[in-house]
């Protein structure tokens, strides 16, 4: 059985797009995209869903401590090993007004924990397991996150374009998470069901291509 694990953020956890009067929500799992994944792929594959409210790639959040992905991808890699696969979608939260970074940047953190699969040594027979990046879908209207994420809108645009360098750079597949999906008009943030069916089925085609 090959295992592949999604490394990310609320989306990948499944958050529902929030509004501001309803508590955290969460889509059930055949409804998130990693669920899809599991469904598309079928037997044969164990996906391991880690995906973190507020996960950052490389940065550490003051307000919101233990997000920074650097900080845990490996203990997962260790935790779940052998992976064949480790799926990296993260990037959004980098986004926030209060770390200042630009897409660039943001590429290169998601870039360092690349580079953290490359040397875990934890795929199967002590290899390093492939690795897919994935890059979040740019931010849509915002309501709820006007403050907390100004400027993202424009910052997030230029993310598909820098992950793909960074990927191209470590000869490490890719999908544009954006030419597939739309962030919610919701809250701008996160993914609606719809959504999560389609980049689940979508990242199922490469996993397809790549596991195969």
């Amino acid at each position: 059985m090959k295992t592949i694990l999604c490394f990310g953020d609320s989306n990948t956890w499944g958050c529902v797009p929030l509004t501001g009067t309803q508590p955290l929500r969460r889509y059930r799992p055949s409804q998130r995209w990693p669920g899809v994944l599991r469904r598309e792929l079928g037997d044969g594959y164990w996906i391991v869903e880690e995906g973190l409210n507020g996960r950052t790639t490389v940065l550490d959040d003051a307000l919101e401590p233990h997000r920074n992905g650097k900080d845990l991808l490996l203990p997962s890699l260790i935790t779940h090993q052998p992976v064949d696969l480790a799926i990296v979608m993260l990037g959004t939260n980098d986004l926030k007004r209060q770390f200042g970074v630009d897409a660039r940047d943001v590429a290169a953190g998601a870039g360092m924990l690349l580079d953290i699969v490359g040397a875990s040594a934890c795929g199967p027979e002590e290899s390093a397991p492939q690795a897919l990046l994935v890059c979040p879908a740019p931010v849509g209207r915002l309501d709820l996150f006007a403050e907390e994420f100004a400027g993202a809108v424009e910052r997030s645009r230029d993310l598909a374009r820098h992950y793909a360098a960074v990927a191209d750079a470590r000869s490490c597949a890719f999908v544009d998470a954006g030419a597939h999906v739309r962030s919610s008009d919701i809250d701008g943030i996160h993914l609606d069901a719809p959504a999560h069916e389609r980049l689940g089925v979508v990242i199922a085609q490469q996993v397809h291509r790549m596991l195969a």
